[in-house]
């Protein structure tokens, strides 16, 4: 039975006009859900749409910290390998820095750009293919956001704080999982928290915490040097100055840490390989 038939059964032998407020709808979409009439995901379905009303962007979008993003002056080649390793196909574009963005690039632009002319890989840089970027205010409800983006087809909007600087960024996705729940990744095959793959190699969750690594591995941490930082993910973050992408490397006391394919919808990293070079095996043993 479809949502709508369902939603008219819950509706019969009530009085045209019965319902006055928000309030009583969500009543009685308890009460068919009480009944049976409506199963319970289309039940928090409908709360849900209620609820992104009182949303606010900010609460949806992606923070700033977690953001990709390209500096204009990188050449095509660079912005299509930054856009394959990351796996996003629309990146913002930066001038002076991540408060000045100075349009979106769109990875299908870019490739068709270089696919045409091949010199222009090269040559050309990411500044001179350029779509205009929409900025958002984080205070915007969502749903009046979602409503905008539908009408005039915006898949990514730049999300600004009350000084106009960069506060995140945001896409009708997001939005619209608010709605339907998360939407799984068809890759995430559920990487153990920490496995051994030989010796001096293993496989690690970018969410496990560093003390945890730390006590996998042998080593000692100064918490006073990592105390900003909890994660993998986010010591990576922390030492490249951006958000870690497909194959970033960082050294941690003589064991290099490279990020593994990115996953889910927002295309995070889910693992690291940890990895103890053989010149360091060699001083040691």
């Amino acid at each position: 039975m479809n949502l709508p038939h369902k939603l008219s059964m819950a509706f019969k032998g009530f009085a045209r006009g019965f319902l006055t407020n928000e309030n009583e709808l969500r009543e009685l979409m308890d009460d068919a859900h009480t009944r049976g009439i409506v199963e319970s995901d289309e039940h928090e379905m409908i709360h849900n749409v209620f609820d992104l009303g009182e949303t606010l962007v900010r609460e949806l979008m992606v923070p700033r910290t977690e953001m990709v993003w390209i500096e204009g002056d990188k050449t095509l080649r660079q912005g299509l390998s930054l856009a394959l390793r990351s796996g996003y196909s629309r990146i913002p574009v930066v001038g002076d820095g991540i408060d000045n963005i100075i349009g979106i690039a769109y990875v299908k632009d870019l490739a068709k750009r270089a696919l045409d002319h091949h010199e222009a890989e090269t040559t050309e840089k990411v500044l001179q293919h350029l779509r205009s970027a929409v900025f958002v205010p984080e205070n915007k409800e969502a749903a009046e956001l979602l409503k905008e983006m539908q009408r005039d087809q915006i898949h990514l909007a730049i999300v600004v704080d009350e000084y106009g600087g960069t506060a995140g960024l945001i896409t009708i996705e997001d939005i619209i999982e608010e709605i339907v729940g998360e939407i799984a990744d068809e890759y995430d095959d559920g990487i153990e928290t920490f496995t051994w793959i030989s010796e001096k190699k293993a496989r690690a969750k970018a969410t496990m915490h560093i003390e945890d690594l730390a006590d996998e591995i042998g080593i000692e941490l100064d918490r006073e040097e990592f105390e900003s930082v909890d994660t993998i993910g986010g010591l990576m973050a922390e030492k490249l100055g951006r958000v870690p992408i497909a194959g970033s490397t960082i050294e941690l006391q003589g064991w290099s840490i490279t990020s593994e394919r990115p996953v889910g919808r927002r295309r995070r990293i889910s693992s690291v390989i940890i990895e103890r070079p053989e010149q360091e095996i060699d001083e040691h043993e």
